[in-house]
């Protein structure tokens, strides 16, 4: 993936002297004809297509502000619920990443997703202890955090 970006990068700058416009513009057009170029050309390229890659780290960035746009929809609910019946506690969630790289992220967006809070890791990284706000049902806040942010990880980073 670095020596395609790298690659591209090249072409944008040969497309910006052989144009002779040393624009930002310029070099768009030609970091775009870069791409298309890597894409006709990916079958003598060893790695795969970088483009994919950058597309699900858009998905996983979209996927987030979802998440987040509801889930403070479901905090506005709770919090001006005129009686509170809500169930604060800790579920483990077992996890299927393995670096600590894909553990860490997958934490950070748990944490940063309001109503959630990821407190620890197991020894071994096969759990995330997390603080749920309104616990209700464990085994569906597990699966929908499995379903979404664990399963945009795994497509990103493997």
């Amino acid at each position: 993936m670095p020596f395609q970006i790298l690659l591209n990068i090249i072409i944008a700058g040969m497309w910006m002297f052989l144009s002779e416009s040393y624009t930002f513009s310029a070099f768009i057009s030609g970091y775009i004809i870069g791409i298309l170029l890597l894409l006709v050309l990916q079958r003598f390229i060893p790695d795969a297509f970088y483009m994919k890659r950058v597309v699900k780290v858009i998905k996983l960035v979209l996927l987030f502000f979802k998440e987040l746009l509801l889930s403070n929809i479901e905090i506005v609910k709770l919090v001006y619920k005129p009686k509170q019946t809500f169930e604060p506690g800790i579920f483990a969630l077992p996890t299927e990443l393995k670096s600590n790289w894909e553990i860490t992220i997958l934490a950070n967006l748990i944490t940063l997703t309001p109503g959630t809070l990821s407190v620890a890791v197991s020894d071994d990284n096969s759990f995330i202890y997390i603080h749920a706000m309104d616990i209700g049902d464990s085994e569906e806040s597990i699966n929908s955090i499995k379903d979404t942010f664990e399963k945009a990880i795994m497509e990103v980073t493997r």
